[in-house]
C-alpha cells in the first residue's frame, strides 16, 4: 500500500510527460512554440551548469529573505502579543502589506535599492512576500494558549512577559513552524518576481535566464528553468515538512 502511494504521483507524471511528448511529435508542434519533454531534458543537460548556478543564486536570496522575514515577523508578533493596542495598530498595516500585489511595488523597491544592486531589491521583495504568513501564524499561535492555563498563571501572579515566554510561546510552536513552511515557497516567488522586474543580469537568477532564453526563442531552456524552480520549491517545502515533523515530536515530548 505504501509503495503504491509513493509510485502513484510518479506514474501520473510519467503518463503526462509521455502524452506531452506524443502530442508534440504527432501534431508537429514547432519547438519554439512548445518543446517536447525530450528537448527540455536536453536543455537541462546542455545548459545545466549555468542553470544550476542561477538556481543557487535565486535560492540563496530566497533563503536569506526567509530568515530576515522570520526574524522581523516573530519579533513583531511577540511585541504585538503583549499589547492589544499595539495589535490593533499593527495588524491592519500587516494585512495591507499582504494584499498589495508585489508586482505593483517591485519597481519602487528596485529604484530604492539601486538599479546597480538588484540583489538588494530581490531580497527585500522576498522579505515582503514572506512576512505576513510568518507574522499571522505566530500571532495566531500566541493566542492559542489554553485559557484555563492562562487563568492559572494569573492566579499565581505571573507577569505578562512570564506568561508570554512560558505559556503562550510554547503553545505557538506548531503555528510558527506552519507559517515558516508557507512563507518558504512565497519567498521563492517574491525573489523570482523581483528578478523579472529588475530585468537585469546583475542578479543572475533563474528569472534572468528565463528572460534571456525568451528573447532568443529558446523555449526548451525556459521550460528547463521553470522546472528547476518547481523542483526547488517542492524540495524546500519537503525539507521544512521534515523539520516540522521532527520539531513537533521534540516539542510534544517536552
Amino acid at each position: 500500500m505504501n509503495a503504491a502511494r509513493a509510485l502513484a504521483p510518479v506514474i501520473l507524471a510519467v503518463l503526462l510527460l509521455a502524452g506531452w511528448e506524443a502530442a508534440c511529435r504527432i501534431m508537429a508542434i514547432p519547438a519554439y512554440f512548445l518543446p517536447p519533454p525530450s528537448a527540455v531534458l536536453t536543455a537541462l543537460v546542455t545548459d545545466g551548469r549555468s542553470l544550476l548556478a542561477s538556481a543557487w543564486a535565486t535560492l540563496s536570496m530566497a533563503l536569506i529573505a526567509l530568515a530576515i522575514a522570520a526574524l522581523i515577523a516573530w519579533s513583531l508578533a511577540l511585541v504585538t502579543a503583549l499589547s492589544r493596542t499595539v495589535e490593533r495598530a499593527v495588524t491592519p498595516l500587516a494585512v495591507l502589506l499582504q494584499v498589495t500585489p508585489v508586482v505593483a511595488i517591485a519597481p519602487l523597491v528596485v529604484i530604492w535599492a539601486g538599479v546597480e544592486h538588484p540583489q538588494r531589491a530581490v531580497t527585500a521583495l522576498a522579505v515582503v512576500v514572506a512576512f505576513f504568513p510568518i507574522f499571522s501564524g505566530a500571532l495566531t499561535g500566541l493566542k492559542s494558549a489554553d485559557p484555563d492555563l492562562g487563568r492559572l498563571f494569573a492566579l499565581y501572579g505571573a507577569s505578562p512577559l512570564q506568561t508570554l515566554l512560558r505559556l503562550r510561546l510554547p503553545s505557538a510552536v506548531p503555528f510558527l513552524l506552519e507559517g515558516l513552511k508557507v512563507a518558504a515557497g512565497l519567498s521563492l516567488i517574491g525573489a523570482v518576481v523581483a528578478e523579472f522586474v529588475a530585468g537585469s543580469g546583475g542578479s543572475q537568477g533563474l528569472a534572468w535566464r528565463i528572460l534571456e532564453a525568451g528573447n532568443r526563442l529558446q523555449t526548451a531552456k525556459m521550460f528547463a528553468a521553470v522546472a528547476l524552480l518547481g523542483l526547488m520549491g517542492a524540495g524546500l517545502h519537503a525539507l521544512l515538512q521534515v523539520v516540522e515533523k521532527k520539531a513537533l515530536i521534540w516539542w510534544r515530548g517536552r
